[in-house]
């Protein structure tokens, strides 16, 4: 297994999730300052471009290119326009949602924790819905016990998710309407715990792992191909750059999911990893 150079391209933020790259620049979630970020890997130029008061805070691009946003207390999911302001896009019903990754036909697939992990009470079981172009909204898949990240393949054809508590991905076949079917376990990580997760053209999934301090590429049946170790907490990862070749992972010294802060203060940063095979499908 290779060695790989992990850059830092910026620091000083709160808990980061949900990078995103499209055009030139990385987008990225700072949870705690409730911003979204987009930052110039080149120039290392950074500015905020939403505020949200969310916990979480994840995102993700229409097909239009206009980014979507989940307002988790709210129970919302806006749109950002081109001229910056954000716009009720769906209501999704109740507060508690997670994480978000949109396919090729605009079909939005955003997950909940059927609990609240803050608070420290007994967890329960997930779910993922999802949000048609016409905004209507439906559940699609259940029993996930920790839903996080998510990703779709470039044919729009499986949707992949990441569940944190059962250290497992888990794949479902995309239908023409967006349903959901032919659930089965895309890999046992073993004691790998997903976070956010990405594609590569190699049909591998890149995932970031908290505890384990890393983020990991694995093949469909949860052999390890590669791995980048960290020095805290690796939350979430996206492969972007002009040739799709960068992996780009947030990362935080984590304290605990009932700590009054979750991650140290300052201590998230933007990281960037040099990779053989180049990014795939969406994130």
């Amino acid at each position: 297994m290779r060695m790989y150079e992990v850059r830092t391209l910026l620091g000083g933020h709160g808990l980061v999730e949900s990078p995103r790259w499209h055009g030139d620049r990385l987008y990225f979630s700072d949870w705690t300052a409730g911003e979204v970020v987009a930052l110039d890997p080149v120039a290392g130029h950074s500015e905020v471009v939403a505020r949200v008061a969310s916990l979480p805070l994840c995102t993700d691009r229409h097909p239009d290119g206009r980014m979507l946003i989940v307002s988790s207390p709210d129970g919302l999911l806006l749109r950002r326009e081109s001229d910056g302001t954000l716009t009720a896009y769906a209501d999704l019903g109740r507060p508690g949602w997670n994480d978000i990754v949109v396919d090729g036909r605009g079909n939005a697939y955003v997950n909940r924790v059927d609990f609240d992990p803050v608070a420290g009470g007994a967890s329960r079981p997930g779910t993922v819905s999802l949000v048609t172009p016409d905004g209507s909204v439906r559940q699609v898949a259940d029993d996930i016990a920790f839903p996080n990240g998510m990703a779709v393949t470039p044919d729009d054809s499986t949707l992949i998710v990441a569940d944190s508590y059962r250290h497992s991905l888990v794949a479902f076949d995309i239908g023409p309407d967006g349903s959901l079917s032919g659930r089965r376990v895309w890999a046992d990580l073993g004691e790998g715990t997903p976070d956010g997760i990405c594609l590569d053209a190699r049909n591998a999934v890149w995932y970031a792992d908290v505890p384990g301090r890393c983020c990991v590429r694995v093949a469909e049946g949860g052999a390890v191909l590669d791995r980048v170790d960290l020095d805290r907490g690796g939350f979430a990862c996206v492969l972007g750059g002009h040739d799709r070749r960068t992996l780009f992972v947030v990362a935080a010294d984590w304290r605990g999911m009932t700590e009054p802060r979750m991650v140290t203060p300052g201590s998230g940063q933007v990281l960037a990893v040099r990779v053989e095979v180049p990014g795939a499908g969406r994130p």
